[in-house]
């Protein structure tokens, strides 16, 4: 009997809260789970946040599996011990610095960040160990039996190796002091929970891709299993990965291409996951997609999207407009004509600004999905508009043609339903640079097999020596702890502020940008308004507040769209105060044919609201008889405290952080990657 640990990668979120976390959710799409004080598991998570409006922090459960579906655990018959082991890092300040697709070596060793002249981040440090310094590595941490936990703060990594902290203090936010903690439940399952969503630096901020000096607490890396038995059966050991990402501020709605369909698509054309669908990169035109399977997913997908971004062109393709299930001839040219709007994936060896993802529209309509591409942002290696992987288009095209079933007790693809689970709640495409990973989970170097992260470890490699500050995995050879966040920007709040929408250029393939005449770069006109990643970054959405009490904190009525971010103001407020953002849940989900998403825990007490008349602006006072929303911060800590006993609980959850006023470098951070401040 084979043994294997799933997810083999798992996902861990962060959150302020010092004390409570949750589990991570095991299907996609689905809540995350309560957990009590150990991790084990209860029931549908109740709340995000804690007492204090502080987001819980969200830990993933590994377990191990024998090959015919049946768990280990400590309880299992002939199991004497089930010791894991987890080693997690963040590299992000000694990498490159964010540049969209260079780097990505999917378009050539020509695109490598040494022959892009990409530049390090904190270039003033120079030498391998000096850099080696700037990763936060507090090295692994070991745990076994039920019940135990052990934190990755300074004072508890294994002797000898040569662990690597960010300082203790900073001039600016707040110091990265761990990394996270690791618990197991009382059957000896493995609970990895991440950071606090703390990013600090004792120089002002420069740059949305990272400013010198900074460090934040996301991070990844391997997780272990050693499985002893209580006869003369030899030790086995297993591998797996996890990663800390961002918070998901909406886990019931799905990317259309997530992580998952990213994952599944390098197994399929890559390492043959299913031969009968595509063998050595060349897809059977004669496979039969499954409805079920296949594309309903990408339907209800599409449909969920209104609940987080105004798309209504988009959510046309949901609305069953005929028979998506019938495979009929009669109904082929439905299925060509709604399949003829979905744009084909570019192709990487190709260099051509000429390619499809250039294009907004088919007949006057805009195509599908109407997203931002991998970059609508530089004028390199430009993808302007999002398109389905190969795979998922592939699938797509089999359905509209009529090579498929409707079958819903369907026969799943060989893969873990909590492998699927884990990932599948992430952001596939877009990749700019994405929210928990980024393109790099494209590139077939660094799987050892499908859904499984090479590890560089077996190799030979850091356990003793430490981690190297520059090497490209994707160059192959393994990864190394925090090599799959290393190019996210930091601090990782940036994502949450400058990636939520784009102004994008459909009329010439070879520029996204151009000089706006005072030294920086603006979207070249004409442009058309697309959403990046709105189920983790959502833009549009629904207020939820129905009590006289919560409207009165709120200052809207319930079922008003609404910015998101309103009263986030800038990218700093964004960095110290991300955990006022609300979750975004279906208040309906008992009916799950009737979805009303809206609104929840949002700390509508840190906001104060404005109505400021028009005629402030037009110099003409007949005109403030139409008034403007301005939502801010409240700067006055002891007004928020009278708000309610909530407010005060906030405010004092607040205070405990010892956060430090963040300064902006005297030239300031430029214009947004999206080319305007506008924030509707």
């Amino acid at each position: 009997m084979e043994f294997k640990i799933h997810p083999s990668i798992g996902i861990s979120r962060l959150g302020n809260s010092p004390e409570q976390f949750c589990l991570s959710p095991e299907k996609i799409g689905q809540l995350p789970f309560e957990a009590d004080q150990n991790g084990n598991k209860q029931g549908p998570i109740i709340s995000f946040k804690d007492d204090a409006g502080r987001v819980r922090r969200q830990g993933q459960v590994f377990k191990v599996f024998l090959d015919n579906g049946k768990e280990v655990t400590l309880d299992t018959p002939n199991i004497k011990a089930m010791e894991w082991s987890v080693h997690l890092a963040n590299k992000k300040a000694t990498w490159y610095q964010y540049s969209e697709l260079q780097g990505n070596l999917l378009y050539g060793s020509q695109n490598s960040y040494s022959n892009q002249n990409v530049p390090f981040r904190n270039p003033d440090v120079d030498g391998e160990r000096a850099r080696q310094n700037l990763i936060v590595d507090p090295g692994p941490r070991t745990i076994g039996g039920p019940l135990q936990s052990v934190g990755f703060e300074q004072g508890s990594a294994p002797d000898g190796y040569p662990v690597s902290y960010p300082p203790k203090t900073v001039k600016y936010g707040t110091p990265v002091l761990t990394l996270g903690d690791l618990y197991t439940d009382n059957l000896g399952r493995l609970i990895v929970v991440g950071g606090y969503g703390h990013a600090g630096g004792n120089e002002p901020l420069t740059s949305y891709g990272g400013s010198n000096t900074w460090h934040d607490d996301i991070s990844d890396g391997p997780v272990y299993c050693t499985v002893s038995f209580k006869d003369n059966i030899p030790d086995v050991q297993l591998q797996a990965w996890v990663v800390v990402g961002s918070p998901d501020f909406a886990p019931e709605i799905v990317n259309i291409s997530t992580l998952d369909d990213s994952a599944f698509d390098v197994g399929i054309r890559e390492f043959n996951l299913v031969p009968d669908l595509c063998f050595d990169n060349v897809f059977n035109e004669r496979y039969q997609a499954n409805y079920q399977r296949d594309i309903l997913p990408i339907v209800e997908r599409i449909g969920r999207y209104q609940w987080v971004s105004n798309v209504q062109s988009m959510s046309a393709f949901s609305t069953n407009a005929f028979d998506y299930a019938d495979n009929s001839e009669t109904n082929k040219a439905n299925r060509e004509s709604y399949f003829s709007y979905f744009r084909e994936p570019d192709d990487k060896a190709d260099a051509s600004a000429e390619q499809p993802q250039q294009t907004l529209f088919k007949d006057k309509f805009p195509m599908m999905p109407l997203n931002s591409g991998s970059n609508s942002v530089s004028n390199q290696n430009i993808v302007k508009f999002l398109a389905l992987n190969q795979t998922q288009q592939f699938l797509l095209g089999q359905w509209a043609k009529g090579c498929f079933v409707n079958d819903e007790n369907f026969i799943p693809y060989p893969i873990n339903p909590l492998d699927q689970g884990s990932i599948g709640n992430c952001v596939g495409l877009p990749m700019c640079p994405g929210i928990e990973v980024t393109w790099s989970v494209q590139n077939k170097n660094i799987y050892s097999a499908p859904y499984i992260i090479s590890d560089q470890k077996g190799a030979g490699g850091y356990d003793t020596t430490g981690l190297t500050p520059s090497r490209d995995e994707c160059e192959g050879g393994g990864c190394e702890p925090g090599d799959l966040t290393k190019r996210m920007a930091c601090p990782w709040q940036a994502d949450f502020f400058q990636c939520t929408v784009q102004t994008v250029n459909f009329t010439v393939p070879e520029v996204n940008k151009s000089s706006d005449g005072e030294g920086g770069l603006s979207p070249l006109p004409p442009t058309y308004y697309a959403y990046w990643w709105p189920p983790q970054s959502p833009w549009d959405v629904l207020t939820g507040e129905v009590t006289e009490e919560g409207q009165a904190a709120a200052h809207v009525p319930a079922g008003q769209q609404m910015n998101y971010a309103r009263g986030i103001n800038t990218f700093v407020q964004m960095v110290e105060h991300w955990s006022a953002l609300a979750f975004i849940r279906d208040n309906n989900n008992e009916h799950t044919d009737y979805p009303y998403f809206t609104e929840t825990e949002r700390n509508n007490e840190l906001f104060s609201y404005q109505e400021v008349g028009v005629g402030s602006i037009s110099g003409n006072k007949d005109d403030n008889e139409t008034t403007i929303p301005v939502f801010y911060i409240e700067q006055n800590k002891k007004h928020i405290k009278r708000k309610s006993t909530r407010a005060a609980r906030m405010v004092k959850g607040l205070e405990t952080r010892n956060f430090k006023e963040i300064k902006i470098a005297k030239d300031g951070l430029g214009v947004p990657r999206s080319g305007t401040r506008v924030r509707r």
